[in-house]
């Protein structure tokens, strides 16, 4: 989540750049790039830890990833078809890397940034919800354990 963290907040900052010097300067637009693919490969590479580590069906693919999460309510749905879109701009980012238009590329720094920032919540909330639920379950068993060894010292 940390890196997640970095990569944004850098992204965050490229967005004072305008559209002429974006275009113009290559290592505006390529370190926007490289964050861009980063961000995105953190949130794919958090979805497939969640998604392993609980046991949930496993994806097929990258937008699969998301549709899991959405599926075991870790993300919200309304979410979803725009972290889809982020997993196709990734493979745009990876795989078609040569025809990329630097317009489309600004135009996601300068409207979709807060995507990140809303699935980080999700899943630090996801987290906390589930991690509260498995703390309360394990103090009914500890309760239980106890009243239960004494009943059982009593007879």
């Amino acid at each position: 989540m940390k890196l997640l963290d970095d990569y944004t907040r850098k992204l965050h900052e490229l967005q004072a750049t305008d559209l002429r010097e974006y275009v113009a300067n290559y290592f505006i637009h390529k370190t926007t790039e490289r964050l861009f693919e980063t961000a995105i490969q953190a949130c794919l590479d958090i979805g497939r830890h969640l998604i392993a580590d609980r046991g949930f069906r496993l994806p097929e693919d990258n937008k699969e990833v998301f549709r899991v999460l959405a599926e075991e309510e870790v993300i919200p749905t309304r979410l979803l078809s725009r972290l889809e879109a982020m997993a196709g701009f990734r493979n745009i980012l990876v795989h078609e890397y040569a025809n990329l238009d630097n317009r489309k590329v600004y135009r996601n720094l300068q409207e979709n940034l807060n995507d990140f920032d809303e699935f980080a919540r999700a899943i630090v909330e996801y987290l906390e919800r589930t991690s509260s639920a498995s703390k309360a379950a394990r103090e009914r068993r500890a309760r239980y354990t106890t009243s239960r060894t004494r009943k059982s010292k009593r007879t």
